[in-house]
């Protein structure tokens, strides 16, 4: 299948896109461009604005402006009901944004269409938090009368570096947010997947969202990402991405002391004991590495399994992987998509012949596609076995579908294995005894762990990391008072 073909968004059919800075699209200020290319077949889809420093900085005065401007005085009540139109929007427009999201990144156009309710409900989640930013009255004990009380206030303008593993959802947590408080917003996404959030934007201009309230500067991470992550007019920033990456953009917030969220690296462990039911962990685990054609940051890529049942876990999780179709992300019975870039399926490749020279047996996969799918990205789901918790394919996140089974013996051992990683974004187990999970449950060192399940992410919760997956929490009432600073104000009565 060609993008060329079918009824594909009219704004596919746009050969530039310029950032959107104060709700007008504009050229880079140097007037160059990034090609991006789709994964599906590696044809050039578009070309962004190459943003750098000069772009950033006009673009932060933008949601200056704005902040400090009409969208100051909106009510809770009034940006509540802006996101409820935001999110009326988004409905209407949702095939189109798919369409553009399978496209851009890979993801098969059938399971964005299944996502369709979670990411409507996110929005209303927000839309939920435009009251929240609430303080106390507290009582005090100081000398006369005095009535003590803290209110919060939006910290201004916020940056958002997303991810090209899910631009679609991703940007959310930077726009609902800040919807929702009364930020505004500076979004750089992905060089490699930018063409959602672009379109998105247009599509919160169109819901009312007043100019310069959400801006996208696309463009090089080296480039334009790094001059939000420095500007000394950004109050917050947001950064999913690698952990050598989060690490410079602690160093460069110091210019301002940024308040940061960082979402970063994942090795996550899935630890399957004999007692699980396989008809469920089996499928379920290996979702958990599959999944997006494994670029998931919190992918339990590390799957421990008690040795007594390894050799039939491990036959059953190779036949799930070759019975799950990899094609073209718009066909109706694809399930993996290929991967983003030539870049990345050589990386990907190269763990895969780095875990067969250390020892591990490739049992299934590993394979790029060809055929048909020749000028994409696509590697089969593959399976190693045999493999030590100190191999690379083990300890480095891979980001591709590429899954490491190890054996443990004991809970104890399990436990241990699982927590020899310098991540901690999740984890999960899977048993029938409810001693067992809740010993794993408090034992498992992540941010998020899962019983009986992966993966499965609620608004109102959220997740976050811990070690180096990074710090802050992205979802639930904790996501929303990041965007708010807290004052205290102390009342002469007497």
């Amino acid at each position: 299948m060609s993008i060329s073909q079918g009824n594909l968004p009219a704004f596919l059919s746009e050969q530039r896109h310029g950032h959107l800075i104060d709700g007008r699209m504009v050229p880079a200020q140097q007037g160059d461009w990034v090609d991006s290319f789709s994964p599906a077949d590696g044809r050039l889809i578009a070309q962004l604005a190459r943003g750098r420093e000069a772009d950033v900085d006009l673009a932060v005065r933008a949601a200056r402006r704005a902040f400090e401007g009409p969208w100051s005085r909106f009510t809770p009540a009034q940006r509540q009901k802006l996101l409820i139109r935001v999110h009326d929007v988004i409905e209407q427009h949702f095939d189109e944004i798919v369409t553009i999201e399978s496209l851009d990144m890979g993801a098969p156009l059938t399971r964005l269409r299944g996502a369709r309710n979670g990411l409507l409900q996110s929005i209303l989640y927000f839309a939920s938090q435009a009251h929240h930013a609430g303080g106390q009255t507290i009582p005090n004990s100081l000398a006369g009368r005095f009535t003590t009380m803290t209110i919060k206030a939006p910290v201004g303008v916020v940056g958002g570096i997303i991810p090209w593993n899910g631009p679609l959802f991703s940007q959310w947590g930077v726009i609902g947010a800040a919807l929702a408080t009364g930020c505004t917003a500076v979004i750089k996404p992905a060089e490699d997947a930018s063409l959602t959030v672009l379109r998105t934007a247009q599509l919160l201009l169109e819901a009312g969202v007043p100019e310069g309230v959400i801006n996208v500067v696309t463009g090089l991470g080296s480039e334009a990402g790094a001059a939000l992550a420095r500007h000394p007019d950004v109050n917050r920033l947001s950064f999913t991405g690698s952990t050598g990456t989060g690490r410079e953009i602690i160093k460069a917030s110091a210019v301002n002391m940024k308040r940061l969220q960082l979402e970063l690296g994942g090795k996550s462990p899935d630890i399957i004991f004999a007692d699980a039911d396989l008809d469920r962990a089996v499928p379920g685990a290996g979702m958990g590495v599959f999944g997006n054609s494994g670029q998931v940051c919190f992918a339990g890529t590390r799957i421990f399994v008690e040795r007594k049942i390894q050799e039939a876990f491990v036959e059953r999780l190779a036949a799930f992987g070759r019975s799950l179709k990899v094609g073209h992300p718009l066909q109706e019975d694809v399930i993996l998509g290929p991967l983003i870039s030539q870049r990345q399926l050589e990386r990907v490749q190269g763990f895969v012949q780095q875990g067969s020279r250390e020892g591990a047996q490739l049992v299934s996969g590993g394979e790029r596609l060809g055929g048909d799918l020749a000028q994409g990205y696509y590697l089969e789901p593959t399976v190693f076995s045999e493999v030590h918790n100190s191999m690379a394919i083990a300890q480095e996140e891979i980001f591709g579908p590429v899954a490491s089974v190890i054996s443990f013996d004991t809970p104890e051992q399990a436990l241990a294995l699982a927590n020899q990683t310098e991540f901690g974004l999740g984890g999960a187990v899977w048993t029938s005894n409810i001693k067992t999970a809740m010993n794993m449950v408090h034992g498992i060192q992540a941010g998020t762990v899962w019983v009986n399940c992966y993966g499965a992410i609620d608004p109102a919760v959220g997740f976050g990391g811990v070690k180096n997956s990074g710090y802050g929490w992205k979802g639930g009432t904790t996501h929303i008072d990041g965007f708010l600073y807290q004052k205290a104000v102390v009342i002469n009565t007497d």
